[in-house]
């Protein structure tokens, strides 16, 4: 996506300062919008009850609640959680929250043998609207 701007009637050095002011408020809002989405994920996670299966654990012995079909996963160890990170591309202008946990794809996407426990995408479209506001609200002064 490109965006054209046409100003007359300013000088170079004005115009290139408007340009460094919008760079990092843009940069800013990119980085705020994957904040926005990962804490979401890790919400998800951490709170709602939680509807599926209840079983004992061992090492360390503990009963855990599963999530149900369609659910967030159920938080256990909290390894899922703290792997949950937000990635700044050195242009400034990508941003990537990703889960690093080995079994993430196994639970936003399912198994032959588990239904999906989404908490990445669902996040994403969750928080659309509030970064298209942010996005739309970028402004600078001349």
């Amino acid at each position: 996506m490109s965006v054209k701007v046409k100003i007359k009637n300013i000088g170079k050095e004005k115009l290139k300062k408007y340009e460094r002011t919008l760079e990092s408020k843009l940069k800013q809002i990119m980085s705020a919008s994957g904040d926005l989405v990962r804490n979401e994920a890790i919400q998800s996670i951490m709170s709602g009850a939680k509807g599926g299966r209840t079983y004992e654990k061992y090492n360390p012995r503990r009963t855990h609640v599963a999530s149900s079909d369609g659910q967030p996963p159920a938080s256990d160890t909290g390894f899922l959680v703290s792997n949950i990170v937000k990635n700044v591309k050195r242009s400034g202008h990508e941003i990537e929250v990703e889960s690093k946990a080995n079994y993430s794809k196994f639970l936003e996407f399912g198994t032959q043998n588990m239904k999906p426990r989404p908490f990445l995408f669902p996040a994403l479209e969750k928080n659309k609207p509030k970064i298209r506001r942010l996005l739309k609200n970028v402004k600078g002064k001349v």
